[in-house]
């Protein structure tokens, strides 16, 4: 063989290699996610979709409402926690609740969800539970204004919850399906904060920029936000020192 046609070779094959390294990072389709430091180390904070999150610190896992609708699960790990605010289907999924359990697993929720998945620990606003050196806190979480019919609001004060996650002195506020509560402005020392923006169930960004102007997180995400305009929320915190990060998470 010449020396033409070994050149020839080693480039196609060169060609071959490189196109079989790039190609898993296509074929896999994780979420995006941002990183924040903490003194625990980097917290990466997954967007998968809708309501649904995924955390991760050295390696353990923290889903919050996990659906399977929501995006792509296959080549995410097994959850150690798994936090849902509330019983609705669009944030609680049995199947693949049952899915990302291993051994340990543990799973708060609210009471209702109990009715659901019998295993779960109920957590009602207030309450409070240390894992691994991560302090779970609940909240409120529920409507003031929206209703479904007179007297009926989409989810009732005493139902869902929130969850206030402290993380090597961070704090991330996941606030589940409400409104712009008193108990909401009433926050403080928020790092990040995920707040609903979706009519008719939770908030208009009006409603969203006032509570976020109440408890001043240093970064707010606007998450389960459906078809709701994010520039209108981009707007109104311009200039409020909030961070506003827009991600996928209709």
């Amino acid at each position: 063989m010449n020396s033409y046609s070994i050149t020839a070779l080693k480039k196609v094959f060169l060609i071959i290699s490189f196109t079989a390294m790039i190609v898993p990072g296509y074929s896999q389709e994780t979420p995006e996610y941002d990183k924040i430091v903490t003194s625990a180390g980097v917290v990466e904070m997954h967007f998968i979709g809708h309501g649904s999150l995924m955390f991760k610190v050295n390696g353990f896992v923290i889903y919050i409402d996990p659906v399977r609708s929501s995006g792509n699960y296959d080549f995410l790990p097994k959850a150690d926690i798994i936090l849902v605010t509330h019983e609705h289907g669009d944030h609680l999924d049995t199947a693949l609740v049952a899915n990302l359990k291993k051994q340990g697993t543990l799973l708060f929720c609210n009471q209702n969800s109990t009715l659901k998945i019998p295993w779960g620990l109920a957590m009602k606003a207030g309450d409070r539970q240390e894992i691994n050196n991560i302090i779970i806190e609940a909240v409120p979480a529920y409507n003031i204004v929206n209703q479904s019919s007179p007297g009926h609001p989409y989810h009732p004060n005493g139902v869902g919850v929130g969850y206030v996650l402290t993380i090597g002195g961070k704090k991330i506020y996941i606030a589940g399906d409400t409104e712009n509560t008193p108990e909401m402005k009433a926050l403080r020392n928020i790092d990040v904060a995920f707040l609903p923006m979706n009519l008719p169930y939770t908030m208009t960004p009006a409603m969203v920029a006032d509570a976020a102007l109440a408890f001043k997180p240093k970064i707010l995400y606007p998450y389960h936000f459906g078809e709701t305009d994010t520039n209108e929320i981009i707007k109104l915190l311009k200039d409020s020192g909030i961070t506003v990060r827009i991600r996928n998470l209709k």
